[in-house]
């Protein structure tokens, strides 16, 4: 007489039942799993993309718990672009209200899509305020922040009687007259490898002040003043906490020598007040080694950032 076979046990029926379950997971061949990248591309691919956005609608780049940022908001939309979500690593995270000409991010992806592709997808789910302006396939040794080797920003700032409405949170405004030259002649000494910490925010988290101001120009147009920077990586707040310093001495407020002062003191408590972000934009980043899009100024009609 045969013994009777032993029935299962309940508990395995109702794990079938339960899509994540341990037991339905280890019943999957990895064939499946192998077949689904294999769908979606094959191998993990770097994509660097060019970023431009008004500055005004957002409070900086770094995603936030509130979501109210660039970044997430580009992720939100690369997500809804290629079905998963979408980790981004820029160039260099912007403040609240501060804009970008051209910020250069990178991804890792295993969808494969044409540059084309990726811009006109990508914006389709972009407010008008933010807008993929190119992108590009990369080696996967290229990463956003640490490839690269030069940033420029650029601040515009209006010197007129009152405030014009239609320069709202596009620049920074002064309606005292400014000596352009003399501010110009204190901007010198910013020039070079220093220790920035007169010019740097309490919050900042880098780990050293010395930063390399490659180039420091100011020029006037008219009623607008345009001040390009450009150096190997900038503070969080260095331009800001500059332009506030150079506005002193076009004021007429503090002399010539008051930058050089506050530079050497290398203590933040001795500088002027932190300037408007409305007037910076973020204009370029530099990848020796890499050939990436080259977005200028006037290439896109924005001819009063002055490149």
């Amino acid at each position: 007489m045969t013994s009777p076979r032993p029935r299962p046990h309940p508990l395995l029926d109702l794990l079938k039942q339960v899509p994540d379950s341990p037991a339905l997971a280890l019943a999957q061949p990895c064939e499946q799993e192998a077949a689904k990248v294999s769908a979606i591309g094959g191998e993990l691919k770097r994509m660097a993309l060019g970023i431009a956005y008004d500055g005004r609608s957002w409070q900086g780049w770094q995603k936030q718990p509130h979501g109210l940022t660039v970044q997430d908001t580009l992720e939100r939309a690369l997500q809804a672009f290629v079905g998963r979500p979408v980790d981004t690593v820029c160039a260099g995270r912007t403040d609240t209200g501060v804009h970008a000409l051209n910020q250069v991010i990178h991804l890792d992806s295993f969808v494969t899509r044409s540059p084309e592709s990726w811009v006109r997808g990508t914006n389709t789910h972009l407010p008008d305020s933010i807008s993929v302006q190119w992108a590009q396939a990369v080696p996967a040794e290229f990463h956003a922040r640490f490839s690269a080797t030069a940033r420029a920003y650029t601040y515009v700032l209006l010197n007129t009687r009152v405030r014009h409405p239609l320069w709202q949170g596009r620049a920074g405004w002064v309606f005292q007259p400014l000596n352009v030259e003399a501010m110009q002649q204190a901007a010198h000494c910013l020039i070079g490898e220093h220790d920035f910490s007169s010019f740097r925010s309490s919050q900042c988290q880098a780990k050293s002040p010395v930063r390399t101001l490659y180039g420091l120009d100011i020029s006037q147009h008219g009623a607008r003043i345009v001040v390009h920077l450009r150096a190997n990586a900038f503070l969080h707040h260095m331009v800001r906490n500059m332009m506030g310093a150079l506005v002193q001495v076009g004021q007429g407020r503090e002399p010539v020598d008051y930058v050089k002062q506050v530079l050497e003191a290398r203590d933040r408590t001795q500088g002027a007040p932190t300037f408007a972000p409305d007037g910076l934009y973020l204009t370029d980043v530099s990848y020796p080694g890499y050939v990436l899009p080259v977005v200028t100024a006037r290439s896109v009609g924005l001819d009063f950032l002055g490149s």
